[in-house]
């Protein structure tokens, strides 16, 4: 069964992964994600694991860097520039701006561009605003929901926080229509240090992640995957097709 559950209150790129965000009134969902989501991160020249790209949990500071485009500059919504937390525009590609961020991080790194994304567990995350404000209410702060770097923040119609784990396993879909964007819900968003930075200053406030822990398991939000592309736009309805045998009040 098709249920309304909220509409599409915000929408969030971040073209370089753990730098500063994009807010968008609409973008295009494809099969890889939100459209120019994630393509580029730095990887760290030295690290031979599997997972070599810089993060916001290795160097906070990441998140204080700001992407840039210039009208003649590269298409595909790709950045063409980064601006620093000094606020110097340095082009995305060149030399200086990765010897900046590798003099902050202590080690080489270079930046990386991947056509189908750099994403740590699935290409598109959602939480719903009532989650985010109960986080809040939890730790005694007004948080800014660009902490938990969602790509969708959902408004929901039931205020309830953490109700996305109700929607694991089915469909969500973005607007009306057989042809309406969709993604299926596959996982729980597991929280890591990152919640705990400010997305103006990078400081730490680690009581957010402990009440996440506390609340939830240290699960706020969800992962899914792209079942049906389009677009996305702030003020659609949200609606859940429900997994079999699972109704979203549960």
């Amino acid at each position: 069964m098709l249920i309304e559950i909220g509409q599409v209150e915000s929408i969030f790129r971040y073209p370089v992964k753990s730098m500063g965000n994009e807010r968008l009134e609409a973008a295009e969902l494809g099969w890889h994600g939100l459209e120019g989501d994630r393509r580029l991160a730095f990887r760290r020249i030295d690290d031979r694991s599997g997972f070599p790209w810089l993060t916001a949990s290795k160097l906070p500071d990441l998140l204080l860097f700001v992407p840039q485009r210039r009208e003649n500059g590269a298409h595909n919504d790709l950045p063409t520039h980064i601006l620093t937390p000094e606020g110097k525009e340095l082009p995305v590609f060149g030399e200086a701006l990765a010897a900046e961020v590798g003099r902050r991080y202590g080690a080489p790194v270079q930046m990386m561009q991947l056509r189908h994304g750099i994403f740590d567990d699935a290409s598109i995350s959602v939480i719903s605003s009532d989650t985010v404000r109960e986080i809040g209410r939890l730790v005694g702060l007004g948080l800014d929901v660009r902490r938990f770097r969602p790509n969708v923040v959902v408004r929901p119609r039931r205020q309830a926080p953490f109700q996305e784990d109700e929607w694991v396993g089915g469909v969500l879909s973005f607007g009306e229509g057989d042809d309406a964007p969709a993604i299926t819900v596959t996982m729980r968003d597991l929280r890591c240090s990152v919640v705990n930075l400010d997305p103006d200053s990078a400081s730490p406030a680690p009581e957010v992640l402990r009440a996440i822990v506390r609340a939830n398991q240290n699960n706020a939000g969800i992962y899914g995957v792209v079942t049906r592309i389009g677009r996305l736009a702030v003020g659609q309805t949200v609606y859940l097709r429900a997994a079999a045998g699972k109704s979203e009040s549960e």
